[in-house]
C-alpha cells in the first residue's frame, strides 16, 4: 500500500511526495480510511507509528476539498511542545495547499500571547493547542469554533494525567454537538474510555502494538547504586559513538542537578524543564535537531513532548514509575523503523519497577555488567511472586554493552 492508494487532494500529495513519504505505518493504513469516512475514531498506539500524520492527512484532505470560511479542526494537546511539532508537522505537510494552522500555548510572554490573539483574530484553518491557554483565548470570545468540523486529542491519556479533564469538558462545550471527534492515545485505562463515551458518538477503534518497544530499539540496563550512576553515564556518553542523546531523571530537581554534574565533567549537555523560559526551551530543541547538542536531559515531559529524527541513545538515569512511561521514554529512539539503544539503571529501590516493565513487555532485559572501577552493584532481586530471573550479578567487558540484547 502507498499513500496513493488514499485517492487525497492532489496538492496534498504533491506535498507527500516531495518530502518522501511512500508507505504509510500501520496506524496510517487503519485510521486514515475511516476518518476520510467522517468516523469519529479511539485510535491506541505506542509513539513513534506515525499516529500524529494518521489524523493530520484525512483532516488536511477534507480542507483541502471544503470550504474555508471558518476555522475546520482543533487538535488538543498536552504539552507547548507537541503543540509545536503538530504545528510544524502541519507546515511542511500543508505547503502546496494553503492550509495554514497555529499553535496556542501558555509560557513565555506577554508578546506571545498577543501574537497568537492577533492570529486567531485573522482566522486559521486548524489550532493545535493546550487546554489552558485556548480556554483563556476562548474567555476573551476571539475565537469562534461554531462551525469546527473536526476535534482531535492527541495524547489523551497524557492529557488526564496533567489534570486537563475539566478544562476539557469546558473546550468542548464551545463546540458543534455535530462534529468528527478523534481520540488517539498511547494507553487505554478505564479514565479514557470514560472521556471518549462523553465525547465521541459510535467510534470505531484501532489498536496497534499496545505496550511494546519498537522492534528496532536494543534494550539493555545496569544494576547501580546511586553513586555509580553519574561515573556511569559519564563512560557510556565518552566513549560511545552516539551523536544524539536523551538522558530521562525522576524530578526536575534532579534534571537540573544531573545538567549540572555532567556539565563540571566537560560533557556538552542541557537541562530542559519546566522553569526555562519558552526561548530558552526552543533553543534547546533547535540545537538537538541540529546535532550542535549531542545530549539533553529532561523528564517524561520529554518522552512525549519532542519528536526528533535520529536518537540514537536513551538512557533511563532512573527507572520511570510506570511502566507505560517506559516505553514512551525508549520510543524516542528506533522511530519510522529506524534502531536506536535503551540503557536504564536500576538501583535497590527500583528493582521491583523494573520488573513490572519487563512483566509488561514479555521479556526480560539483559543486565550488563559495571566497569571494574566502579565495583560491584546490587544483586537484581525485585522479590516479586513470579520467578523474574537474572538473581546473579553479571561478569564482563561493560564496554561491550553495543553488542548485547538486540531484541
Amino acid at each position: 500500500m502507498t499513500f496513493s492508494d488514499f485517492n487525497f487532494d492532489e496538492q496534498l500529495q504533491e506535498g507527500l511526495n516531495s518530502m518522501g513519504f511512500k508507505k504509510p505505518t500501520p496506524i496510517q493504513q487503519q485510521s486514515i480510511p475511516l476518518i476520510l469516512q467522517n468516523k469519529d475514531l479511539i485510535a491506541c498506539a505506542q509513539t513513534g507509528t506515525g499516529k500524529t500524520a494518521s489524523y493530520l492527512l484525512p483532516i488536511m484532505h477534507h480542507i483541502a476539498v471544503g470550504e474555508k470560511s471558518h476555522v475546520s479542526t482543533l487538535i488538543l494537546a498536552p504539552t507547548r511542545e507537541l503543540a509545536q511539532q503538530i504545528d510544524q508537522q502541519v507546515e511542511g505537510l500543508a505547503y502546496f495547499t494553503g492550509i495554514s494552522s497555529i499553535a496556542v500555548y501558555g509560557g513565555g510572554d506577554g508578546m506571545i500571547y498577543e501574537q497568537q490573539r492577533r492570529a486567531l483574530i485573522e482566522g486559521t484553518d486548524i489550532i493545535i493547542a493546550t487546554p489552558g491557554r485556548l480556554i483563556a483565548h476562548l474567555i476573551s470570545g476571539i475565537v469562534k469554533l461554531d462551525h469546527l468540523k473536526h476535534l482531535v486529542l492527541d495524547e489523551a491519556d497524557r492529557m488526564l494525567d496533567m489534570g486537563f479533564n475539566e478544562d476539557i469538558m469546558r473546550i468542548v462545550g464551545y463546540l458543534p454537538k455535530n462534529r468528527q471527534t478523534l481520540l488517539f492515545s498511547a494507553t487505554m485505562p478505564p479514565k479514557i474510555r470514560t472521556l471518549a463515551a462523553k465525547l465521541l458518538n459510535n467510534p470505531e477503534q484501532v489498536n496497534i502494538a499496545i505496550s511494546q518497544p519498537a522492534a528496532g530499539i536494543l534494550q539493555q540496563a545496569y544494576l547501580t547504586y546511586d553513586p555509580q550512576k553519574i561515573p556511569l553515564l559519564e563512560g557510556i556518553l565518552r566513549e560511545s559513538q552516539y551523536p544524539s542523546i536523551l538522558v530521562f531523571a525522576s524530578t526536575k530537581d534532579k534534571v537540573k542537578e544531573l545538567g549540572r554534574s555532567l556539565s563540571k565533567l566537560g560533557i556538552k549537555v542541557k537541562p530542559f524543564h519546566s522553569d526555562l523560559e519558552q526561548d530558552e526551551r526552543e533553543d534547546i530543541l533547535r540545537a538537538f535537531k541540529s546535532r550542535q547538542l549531542p545530549v539533553i536531559v529532561g523528564t517524561d515531559v520529554l518522552s512525549r513532548g519532542i519528536d526528533v529524527e535520529g536518537i540514537s541513545l536513551v538512557v533511563n538515569f532512573d527507572v520511570p514509575p510506570d511502566p507505560e512511561d517506559y516505553i514512551h521514554r525508549i520510543g524516542r529512539t528506533a522511530r519510522a523503523e529506524t534502531t536506536g539503544t535503551a540503557i536504564t539503571f536500576i538501583n535497590e529501590k527500583d528493582q521491583r519497577k523494573f520488573a513490572s516493565i519487563e512483566a509488561l513487555i514479555g521479556r526480560e532485559i539483559p543486565k550488563l555488567p559495571l566497569p571494574e572501577a566502579l565495583g560491584d552493584g546490587p544483586e537484581y532481586q525485585p522479590q516479586l511472586k513470579r520467578d523474574s530471573g537474572f538473581k546473579r550479578k553479571p561478569k564482563g567487558n561493560w564496554k561491550k554493552h553495543k553488542n548485547a540484547g538486540n531484541t
